[in-house]
């Protein structure tokens, strides 16, 4: 087998076997990131 044609047989296996999340995809785990930084500390009163 030729290494370019090995090469490319690899590359396609593992475009086939890996997922990777779109942007689009991952909308409720972001919003959750977002929300959780944008919280702002409760005041706490000084004695």
């Amino acid at each position: 087998m030729k290494t370019r044609n090995r090469f490319l047989k690899s590359v396609v296996k593992t475009a086939k076997t890996t997922h990777v999340a779109m942007p689009w995809e991952r909308g409720a785990r972001r919003a959750a990131f977002v929300a959780a930084r944008t919280v702002k500390p409760l005041e706490l009163k000084r004695a």
